[in-house]
């Protein structure tokens, strides 16, 4: 698991202060992200039989706790959210990118290949917001939690189908990232966000149905091979490294090959559920990279969406029946779509059911799943309970962390404060609530 983390001053407020903080923790697990108000912690795998999960939340919080207090020390605190209330133009602009050659060289080749400043235009159901940018700085906004899952070769497609299916109910549920520079747009915003942050096709190559490089996808899989043959045939490279290794002479001789250029250019192609080739201790293994979700808002919300996600995606994958051959893939893009949008108010469609409330869609359909997939897993019970209940909570509350931040925006707001103060005031009590780690479903508004 990776989780991507924002610092923020005691005003709730970005700290523009990570390589500061990274020298106070000094730990390998926290690494710098793209934006000077961005770190990232790295969470060894772990399994998730017996009480796994409730080991794994006992040291998320207790590294996150430990990380926190060291950037106190550097006048900055951590905050898991989607996209950081706070932020303003003034932290969209290259001085806010992380002082790293990769990212450099990244802002660059994506502005060349583009060609003009992205534009950045999210339509949200009461406000909206239109503004361009001379840099990659808009994608540092965007904040999340990814799983990975490996599986074998032959089992890959089954998942990562499975994982596409359940991609829009995976945001509805965790949706946390409602504003963006002052504006209530959607509520996972970071969808639209990150799509267009890193899309290097000027106006005339979307006329022309280029895929952009943030991407859901256009079909089911029957293999692995078609997503990887998919980023050569549609995405040319970014980033130019020529690799000394032959995969081929290097396979021949018995050896594993690396494959650094694929790697490289498939980090460069940001699919939402991403296919990841990698060597660990010189085993070759596959694993399914799940990056729709948003960072925060607890860790035991964070451990809850991973609870549903593994769960369900374990049963769907495995299911006689596959649900994906019963449902068109632009239904799932469609209900992926309409859950960033409204959240746990989108209505979703599914084989069986028809279009209905993405809330009863979880109720009455996935969450049976998950309870029946952790438990194939070897999840306790009583943990798996606790978990999935907090998904049950969300559902019957209508509360996630994206309700919870518009709520109480409004209610202070009708105090007579203005937006940029009511944000403010609002990041300052989500960090409070978030430390206590009780689980989102369960805050009232301010």
């Amino acid at each position: 698991m990776e989780v991507e983390l924002n610092l923020v001053d005691a005003e709730g407020r970005p700290a523009l202060r990570n390589a500061e903080v990274l020298a106070r923790i000094d730990d390998p697990a926290f690494v710098q992200e793209l934006g000077r108000f961005n770190l990232e912690i790295n969470i060894p795998p772990q399994s998730l039989v017996g009480d796994g999960a409730a080991r794994y939340e006992r040291q998320v919080r207790e590294q996150l706790n430990a990380a926190d207090a060291r950037a106190h020390a550097e006048g900055a605190g951590i905050m898991m959210v989607g996209i950081l209330p706070t932020l303003t133009p003034e932290h969209m602009t290259p001085e806010a990118i992380s002082s790293n050659s990769r990212y450099a060289l990244l802002d660059e080749q994506l502005l060349l290949a583009r060609g003009e400043d992205l534009h950045i235009d999210i339509r949200g159901a009461h406000e909206a917001l239109e503004t361009f940018a001379d840099s990659i700085a808009p994608e540092a906004a965007c904040t999340s939690v990814q799983f990975h899952l490996q599986v074998s070769p032959e089992d890959f497609a089954d998942s990562w189908n499975a994982a596409q299916c359940l991609a829009g109910a995976q945001v509805a549920l965790g949706a946390n990232a409602p504003y963006f520079l002052g504006r209530e747009l959607w509520r996972e915003t970071r969808i639209a966000l990150f799509t267009q942050a890193t899309d290097t096709r000027p106006a005339e190559m979307k006329a022309q149905g280029v895929r952009p490089r943030v991407w859901f996808g256009e079909r089911w899989i029957t293999s692995v091979f078609d997503l990887f043959e998919e980023n050569l045939r549609y995405f040319p490279a970014l980033l130019p490294l020529v690799d000394d290794e032959d995969p081929v002479a290097v396979l021949d001789s018995g050896r594993i090959p690396a494959l650094h250029e694929l790697r490289l250019h498939n980090g460069t192609v940001w699919r939402w559920n991403r296919p990841v080739y990698d060597v660990v201790a010189g085993v070759p293994h596959l694993r399914v990279e799940n990056r729709v979700l948003p960072s925060g808002p607890t860790v035991v919300d964070i451990l809850a969406n991973g609870a549903f996600y593994f769960g369900a995606l374990r049963a769907l994958a495995t299911e006689e029946r596959p649900v994906w051959s019963r449902m068109s893939f632009g239904a799932a893009d469609d209900n992926f779509q309409a859950a960033a949008q409204r959240g746990l108010d989108a209505v979703t469609y599914w084989p069986g059911m028809g279009e209905v409330p993405v809330s009863e869609l979880v109720l009455r359909r996935l969450l049976p799943l998950a309870h029946r997939g952790l438990r194939e897993w070897g999840v306790d019970h009583d943990i798996r309970e606790r978990l999935l209940g907090i998904i049950e909570g969300r559902c019957a509350s209508g509360r996630n962390g994206a309700r919870w931040q518009v709520d109480s925006v409004h209610a202070l707001e009708s105090r007579g404060l203005d937006r940029w103060e009511a944000l403010r005031r609002m990041t300052q009590e989500y960090l409070v609530r978030m430390h206590t780690n009780e689980p989102v479903h369960t805050w009232e508004p301010v």
